[in-house]
């Protein structure tokens, strides 16, 4: 068998950012691996239908990782905030301190708008600034009209908060916190999504997952292991297919003849000289 150890997906440690990643940009994790849409990236970028068939304004360099990249989506996420300038404020009216806002922050025009992304430990957030709407002026949020108002206003309200909790100062010392389960498999995806692109065996995946010593303990036709990683491989290819919409809270892609969907086939359970 053939030693993976000095590949770039075998150590899990170059997966750690994952963990703190939201919808949006966990999509663009999935989708920028798809050969297809590289593919596409290569040769057919200033294709006017080309971002379109994978749910983006513009497409985006897929070497970029999410700590890199700022994926515009269309249409929007639920958690893009909306800020316009305020048409009849009051006295005591917030205004717009784009300073003040703590992270790391990039502007960004994908081609129609102004979208300002700020990113701090544990948080991200995206803002589309309206026209004529400049630092220091009062300001209004808006909210696109939909068939469930409600639960659109429960995601604006959450993104409001994680503003008000940080308006004032960034602190020196960030403590995230503890990252959840499902954090944790969306890591493992990752990580198998890239061992079974490079040519890897289900095997060689888990043991770049779970070490060597846990496969060989538990790697026989029955075990729970080898199940695991058999739903993470086929996991991660339903995401970089077109699960990632889901992610990205984008519609059905658009049936249009070409398959851009599971080009991962038959991966090896093992060496043949294992069996």
């Amino acid at each position: 068998m053939a030693d993976r150890s000095a590949e770039p997906w075998y150590a899990t440690a170059a997966y750690l950012y994952v963990l703190h990643l939201d919808g949006p940009v966990l999509a663009w994790e999935y989708l920028r691996r798809h050969p297809d849409y590289r593919h596409d990236w290569l040769h057919r970028r200033r294709h006017p239908g080309a971002a379109q068939l994978w749910g983006l304004r513009l497409l985006e360099d897929p070497a970029l990782d999410a700590r890199d990249a700022h994926p515009a989506w269309f249409p929007d996420h639920d958690t893009v905030v909306q800020l316009y300038p305020d048409a009849d404020p009051p006295p005591d009216a917030l205004c717009f301190e784009f300073w003040k806002l703590p992270g790391h922050k990039h502007l960004i025009h994908d081609g129609k708008r102004l979208v300002l992304v700020v990113r701090w430990p544990g948080c991200c957030l995206r803002f589309v600034l309206g026209p004529g709407l400049a630092d220091g002026m009062p300001y209004a949020y808006v909210i696109r009209a939909c068939t469930e108002p409600c639960e659109r206003y429960a995601n604006l309200a959450s993104e409001l908060d994680k503003i008000a909790l940080a308006a004032d100062t960034s602190p020196l010392v960030a403590v995230r916190p503890r990252p959840p389960l499902s954090a944790l498999l969306e890591l493992h995806t990752l990580q198998a999504l890239d061992a079974t692109l490079a040519g890897a065996s289900l095997r060689e995946v888990a043991e770049g997952l779970f070490g060597a010593d846990a496969v060989a303990a538990d790697w026989h036709a029955d075990s729970a292991l080898r199940a695991r990683v058999r739903r993470l491989v086929r996991r991660g290819d339903e995401l970089m297919g077109g699960g990632y919409r889901r992610l990205a809270q984008l519609p059905l892609a658009p049936s249009n003849g070409r398959d851009v969907s599971h080009p991962l086939q038959n991966v090896p359970e093992q060496e043949p000289w294992l069996s």
